[in-house]
């Protein structure tokens, strides 16, 4: 007797589908192959008939981002915030400033660019799954943004440690420019591990620093995004992001069960780029054109070559 989960699995391909997405909870795939195993099945026409697998990715990001609030280590986070206030604060909003510019000046879509800049500006993915609802974003704005900043951010991974070796620079230095120019934190961390002990561990805390911003980039982004006609909202799962850091911070007992819960949120939301990936074909992506990728390009060797520089000179 047919079912409504029955057109799940009515063809030989979308055994294949439901076989990668299980393997995306498994360390054995990175975020950027996930995205592009998505854009695969969706290019292939083999996502199963009946599956949105928009609206699933949003409810499963959310879910990721509060698991992520358990990886927080509030004292570090802002001991490396004061720290680095003052590189942290204009590499943040001087990112979005000159991604409004560059926008404008490209004349791209202005959610997509605006979400490409964030992601450049704090913490790839994570970032962008916040403030997409927090402007009202559709679909294809998160996807397009989300697929330029992992494209940039997997080329980071190989790229950011041949050029710190070239340059000589110290355990500290790169570190901070990890932190600072490479998109997301998994490759952040990816990337100072290559390098170095030391180097690992100052990318890792001032990235969560930055990560903090997540919470006053949207809360500005609903400001931002608002119209007459709809009020000032930010994401329910945004306050329940904190809450997960207060009680990772008040109730430090917890520390194995909060540290299995964020690498499990990592794991989901290695699943919701492969879900998202879904959405992107390579045919939308030839609609999109080069403007998003010429945006994140733009807005990724400005700030890892100022950033660099700042640090060289010091």
């Amino acid at each position: 007797m047919p079912t409504r989960f029955t057109p799940l699995f009515s063809r030989p391909t979308d055994w294949l589908f439901w076989l990668v997405a299980g393997l995306c909870l498994l360390p054995i795939i990175s975020s950027p192959v996930a995205l592009i195993f998505g854009v695969v099945m969706a290019s292939l026409g083999w996502i199963p008939d009946g599956l949105k697998t928009g609206p699933l990715a949003k409810k499963l990001l959310a879910g990721s981002i509060v698991a992520l609030g358990f990886g927080i280590h509030l004292e570090q986070a802002i001991a490396a915030s004061q720290a680095g206030l003052g590189i942290i604060v204009v590499s943040i909003f001087g990112t979005l400033i000159l991604g409004w510019l560059l926008t404008r000046a490209l004349k791209l879509e202005h959610k997509t660019g605006y979400l490409i800049s964030a992601g450049t500006a704090i913490c790839g993915g994570s970032a962008i799954a916040a403030v997409a609802p927090a402007i009202n974003a559709k679909d294809q704005h998160t996807s397009i943004a989300l697929a330029t900043v992992f494209v940039l951010n997997s080329v980071a991974l190989f790229l950011f440690p041949a050029i710190g070796h070239l340059l000589n620079m110290s355990q500290e230095q790169f570190g901070i420019w990890s932190a600072i120019a490479i998109h997301d934190t998994s490759s952040v961390v990816g990337a100072a591990q290559a390098y170095g002990d030391q180097a690992l561990m100052t990318a890792t805390t001032l990235k969560l620093a930055r990560a903090l911003w997540i919470i006053p980039v949207a809360f500005i982004s609903a400001l931002l995004f608002r119209s007459s006609e709809r009020r000032i909202a930010v994401p329910g799962f945004i306050l329940l992001y904190c809450v997960a850091i207060a009680i990772a911070y008040l109730l430090p007992q917890g520390a194995p069960l909060y540290e299995l819960t964020f690498h499990s949120g990592k794991r989901v939301l290695v699943l919701c780029l492969f879900l998202i990936g879904c959405g992107i074909s390579a045919k939308r992506l030839k609609e999109a054109g080069p403007k998003p990728l010429l945006l994140g390009i733009g807005l990724w060797l400005t700030i890892s070559s100022l950033s660099l520089i700042y640090l060289l000179s010091r």
